[in-house]
């Protein structure tokens, strides 16, 4: 179960087998079952997850009682509400399984503790929160500055496995769009193709 975290830490850092075999021992397994909830708006994230293998949904209830999903997270991803886990603030979101989802967890205490004693977990989880923000940037900036096929040809390109795992109506909801217009968008693409 440890074998991808690992490699996942070693690709940002280097750590020692004693390092690993600590951070292991602060890490909790977990399992979501399709549907269940890992937080629900008004709760105080705990934890920071790391996917073994699964798929979630980062998102929050508009006005109107819309999804708006922030983000899916599938394997060697990770996922939480960092203003909540950091502040320890009650949640403005939701983090709810799709499919079926085995998780390593980490709670705030332990990861405190961990930067303590392996300075090289603060890279990890720095280049991590700068790569999160990365992706934020760019996905505000696009659904600004692009059409909405633009943004669906953008999410193929970068997430090319998750339209076979997400169903359509969520995946118009991270592109801002309605289904049928994402009905249309394939429609024309599949036009275009044949």
């Amino acid at each position: 179960m440890f074998e991808t975290i690992d490699n996942y830490l070693q690709r940002c850092a280097s750590f020692t087998p004693g390092e690993l075999e600590l951070f292991h021992r602060h890490l909790k397994p977990a399992t979501v079952k399709r549907r269940s909830f890992l937080l629900r708006q008004g709760e105080v994230c705990r934890f920071e997850a790391y996917i073994v293998n699964g798929c979630l949904k980062k998102y929050y209830v508009d006005p109107q009682g819309n999804e708006v999903i922030l983000q899916f997270a599938i394997e060697d991803w990770w996922i939480s509400d960092i203003s909540s886990f950091t502040e320890q603030i009650p949640s403005n979101l939701f983090i709810q399984a799709i499919e079926d989802t085995e998780l390593l967890i980490i709670d705030h205490d332990s990861k405190e503790v961990l930067f303590s004693e392996i300075p090289g977990l603060e890279r990890v989880f720095r280049l991590l929160v700068q790569r999160s923000y990365g992706v934020l940037e760019n996905r505000l900036y696009a659904t600004v500055a692009h059409p909405a096929e633009a943004r669906y040809h953008d999410f193929l390109d970068r997430y090319p496995s998750l339209p076979n795992r997400v169903p359509q109506a969520q995946i118009a909801s991270y592109l801002g769009i309605t289904p049928e217009s994402l009905s249309r968008i394939k429609s024309r693409m599949l036009r275009r193709i044949s």
